[in-house]
């Protein structure tokens, strides 16, 4: 009995992951009327039983595979990296061939696709200029141990960003390191966030770029109606002060002229002699 297959089976690393075959064996039946291969990459066989027993397995998959013995699924545990490929069943029944020969009853295709996190991106940034307008820096986003080849994305501004991006892994079934590098002119604090995005995952970090200041800005020249009110205020004073001069002398002056005539009628009138009262005899004898 043939079944539908997914196309992709997904696991990561550590896990237990079930392939489904393309024949299930009916209960009427049993394991020991067939023979099950499973291969990867149609040449490397994975298990193979015949007639109930197991008859083959790959050194790769030594004490981590096993076969359920009705719906015929390969089950790998824990899974690794180098797990991540195609595998094939193929059935093939010995019973009820005319000739005797063993009869294929199912041959279908079925691909893992094997996930290893990445760590939390690391981001770092190094300033290399800065003028009063802005700060030239370089930054750094790196993650490693993941697989598969991953992608480094970023947001800037509300923009999306291109990191010149490099890998490092020994092989194409080795964890990856990846370094993303970008140059930036930065006129304000602002945010940046970098992503590592691998098999429909996504590791993220943020860090806030700090615009540096290190410059004075220029002291501007007053204005020109600043300079004409300070003029006029300086004048004013200037005729204020001159005024000053000219009014207080006069004034003073009037007050002592004063004062002094004042003081010589007083003296003129401390020299008279006193005056002395006659009486006539007229008025004595009255």
């Amino acid at each position: 009995m043939n079944c539908a297959l997914p196309k992709e089976v997904k696991s990561k690393v550590g896990e237990k992951v079930g392939l489904p075959c393309c024949h299930e064996i009916p209960s009427s039946e049993s394991l020991r009327n067939y023979r099950v291969y499973w291969q990867k990459n149609t040449k490397e066989v994975v298990l193979a039983y015949s007639e109930g027993e197991k008859i083959s397995d790959h050194d790769q998959y030594t004490n981590r595979t096993e076969l359920d013995s009705k719906n015929l699924t390969l089950w790998i545990s824990p899974v690794e990296i180098l797990d991540n490929g195609t595998y094939q069943c193929v059935v093939q029944h010995l019973r009820f061939s005319h000739d005797f020969s063993p009869r294929v009853v199912c041959d279908a295709p079925v691909s893992l696709s094997v996930t290893a996190d990445f760590s939390e991106p690391n981001i770092t940034s190094n300033v290399i200029n800065t003028t009063c307008e802005s700060t030239e820096m370089v930054v750094t986003c790196s993650s490693h141990g993941g697989f598969p080849k991953p992608k480094i994305s970023g947001v800037f501004n509300n923009g999306s960003l291109v990191w010149n991006t490099t890998w490092v892994s020994e092989s194409s079934l080795s964890p990856y390191n990846v370094t993303g590098k970008l140059h930036l002119n930065v006129t304000k604090d602002v945010n940046l966030t970098c992503s590592v995005e691998y098999n429909g995952f996504v590791k993220s970090t943020s860090l806030l770029l700090t615009k540096t200041n290190d410059c004075i800005a220029p002291t501007m020249p007053p204005s020109y109606n600043v300079i004409t009110a300070t003029s006029i205020i300086f004048i004013i004073f200037l005729l204020a002060i001159t005024l000053a001069a000219r009014y207080f002398p006069r004034h003073a002056c009037f007050h002592c002229s004063k004062n002094q005539d004042s003081m010589e009628e007083d003296e003129k009138e401390s020299m008279k002699p006193p005056m002395i009262c006659k009486m006539t005899s007229e008025t004595s004898s009255l």
